[in-house]
């Protein structure tokens, strides 16, 4: 919420200064990196690969999933024609799967899960190629700041035109 705030506050700090630029030739373009990033051919390829390893968890998930349900309806169709030792190292056996699964939807599809940290590991370097080439452009093309539609975020400033220091020394010698 914060560094949304700070965005925004930058964004309208910078375009309300714009105006004083304007005269000077500030030249500010804009890109909508979702459409870059699907519009990509690399990122095709990326996309497979990822896909190939979400399949494999899928199908580790699933066959856990069923080892489980194998458990379950034995222990369900069973209960009456077991021992107490038969029918506790069952339901033990089924506890110990049911752990394992869990611990598999958490390792893999959790807030720090390895679905997370595979879709970074094949997506970074895309983003990094986009942010690349979306500077080049722009120092080629001769824009000041680039903006991202999709992301509403900066992607590119022309360091000369940062007023960083120049506002916090206005700031501390008041």
């Amino acid at each position: 919420m914060v560094k949304k705030l700070l965005v925004v506050l930058t964004l309208a700090l910078f375009f309300g200064a714009s105006a004083g630029f304007a005269e000077d030739g500030l030249r500010i373009a804009h890109v909508d990196s979702k459409l870059i990033f699907d519009g990509y051919k690399g990122t095709k390829k990326a996309q497979e690969e990822y896909d190939r390893q979400v399949a494999k968890w899928e199908q580790q998930g699933n066959l856990l999933q069923k080892e489980l349900a194998a458990i379950k309806e034995k222990l369900d169709k069973q209960v009456l024609m077991l021992s107490d030792e038969k029918k506790r190292e069952l339901e033990a056996e089924y506890a110990k799967k049911d752990t394992e699964l869990k611990n598999f939807i958490d390792r893999v599809y959790g807030r720090k899960g390895e679905l997370i940290s595979e879709n970074e590991k094949v997506s970074a370097p895309i983003i990094q190629l986009i942010r690349k080439a979306v500077t080049e452009i722009a120092l080629q093309e001769g824009y000041d700041m680039v903006v991202d539609r999709a992301t509403g975020s900066v992607l590119f400033w022309k360091k000369d035109n940062d007023l960083t220091n120049k506002v916090l020394e206005y700031l501390n010698n008041r």
